[in-house]
């Protein structure tokens, strides 16, 4: 019996050759074939497709899959391609190509019914008047591709970075570690909590796992929403590594704190828990409108100010401040698979750009005797430890702070005072998003 979410479509023919009355589109499959196709080929990003109308119109448990298909697919794209050249004379248009890749995801990574699959894509070729044509080409392929790779699909090569960001990683870190990062994006990210209080607790009534720094990694997180704690704002989900730079901050109960591009607002939400006042600055009334919907979800306070950091006219000095900067997000490329496909590497220089002021402009809001935090999700070190280096150069009023906050390894301690965090650390723990962090006290 067909799924109550699965729609009927025009008269086609069966896999088997029998002519069908009905052709059945299965929803999830269906929005996962056009969310390929927009990233593909219109460099749309994951996180504005299932913010979408059309999205979110769908049935949340569509949305659900048809959002894992995607991110599952994107995260093998070159494993499935390997597995589908050797029976493609050519390659097809992308629309036909993304079906043959979600097909053989799903079927060989996912586990999933083959027949099943293979009837659904097929069908959905059929309603599609690009694709209706390739219709044997999905069947007969699919059938092939399957039967050759099964049993080799993990022992493939990972998905390998876009040349424009794996050749300044290798310049950076080398051949070895821009494998490992290779690896640990195809494995995707947990999902980490940052709570409250009762951290323990928590993590036992979440079945989650308390990491080195205090995060509450979840060992089957289910829907975020539903899980005890939310609705009361005893928690919220925030990267393990995002984590860190208001640890690093060490707030004092009462003192004054400046969040720069606070949204979402898992930072200031932090800040809020040690009990500072918390100034939220972001530029973005949408992305504001968010920050407060946190905050009152959590019962936290907290500032908000819609502004841009480089024309501010507040006269207010801070005893911290934190800049977590506009950056390429190539840190989180493991949660965020589209990254590699819908960027090309454009507008790299003008955000670096655009971080040195505001860097500046952030530097200036601290106190004498206060403390600044610059991060960004970023694994090029251009925009990390290239940027730190040389605003230390140029302002001798500040110092790189030498302490260790919680959790973070040493080892990952860079030359000039920051921490560089991967996402192949902690493999035994699931990883952790990319970033750079660096603590930088001004002189009394």
């Amino acid at each position: 019996m067909p799924h109550p979410q699965q729609k009927t479509g025009r008269p086609g023919t069966s896999l088997a050759g029998k002519t069908a009355k009905r052709v059945i589109l299965n929803i999830a499959r269906q929005e996962a074939v056009r969310i390929l196709n927009a990233v593909m080929t219109d460099q749309k990003q994951l996180s504005e497709l299932t913010q979408s109308n059309e999205f979110q119109a769908l049935q949340p448990e569509d949305r659900a899959r048809a959002q894992r298909l995607a991110t599952h697919t994107l995260r093998h794209v070159g494993r499935a391609d390997r597995a589908l050249r050797p029976h493609l004379a050519k390659l097809p248009a992308v629309e036909v190509l993304n079906v043959l890749r979600l097909g053989v995801v799903e079927i060989v990574g996912l586990g999933a019914p083959a027949h099943a699959v293979v009837n659904d894509l097929v069908s959905i070729c059929a309603a599609n008047g690009k694709t209706r044509a390739f219709k044997g080409l999905i069947n007969a392929v699919l059938r092939k591709a399957v039967a050759d790779v099964a049993g080799k699909w993990d022992k493939s090569p990972v998905q390998m970075m876009p040349k424009w960001l794996r050749n300044p990683l290798k310049d950076a870190y080398g051949n070895g570690t821009v494998m490992a990062l290779e690896t640990a994006h195809m494995r995707g990210a947990a999902v980490d909590l940052t709570v409250t209080s009762e951290t323990k607790l928590w993590a036992k009534k979440l079945n989650g796992t308390v990491l080195p720094n205090g995060s509450v990694r979840l060992n089957e997180p289910g829907q975020i929403s539903s899980l005890e704690g939310f609705t009361e704002g005893k928690w919220w989900v925030q990267d393990a590594s995002a984590s860190w730079p208001v640890t690093w901050l060490g707030l004092q109960v009462g003192e004054t704190v400046l969040d720069v591009c606070a949204a979402p607002g898992g930072k200031t939400m932090q800040m809020a828990a040690a009990r500072a006042e918390v100034t939220a600055l972001d530029i973005s009334p949408q992305r504001m409108k968010r920050v407060a919907e946190n905050l009152t979800r959590t019962k936290f306070n907290a500032e908000t100010i819609i502004a841009n950091i480089l024309d501010w006219e507040d006269s207010r000095h801070f005893d911290a401040v934190l800049l977590d900067a506009p950056c390429s997000s190539t840190g989180t490329i493991r949660r965020h698979p589209d990254l590699p496909f819908s960027k090309d590497g454009t507008g790299i220089s003008e955000l670096i750009s655009l971080q040195t002021e505001m860097l500046t402009a952030a530097a200036k809001r601290v106190k004498l005797g206060g403390r600044l935090v610059f991060c960004t999700c970023s694994l090029i070190p251009d925009e990390g430890e290239v940027q730190a280096e040389n605003f230390l150069k140029e302002n001798d009023s500040f110092v790189a702070d030498s302490t260790t906050p919680m959790g973070m390894d040493e080892k990952w301690r860079t030359k000039e005072g920051g921490f560089r965090l991967r996402p192949d650390f902690w493999p035994d723990l699931g990883g952790m998003d990319g970033f750079y962090i660096i603590r930088l006290n001004r002189l009394g």
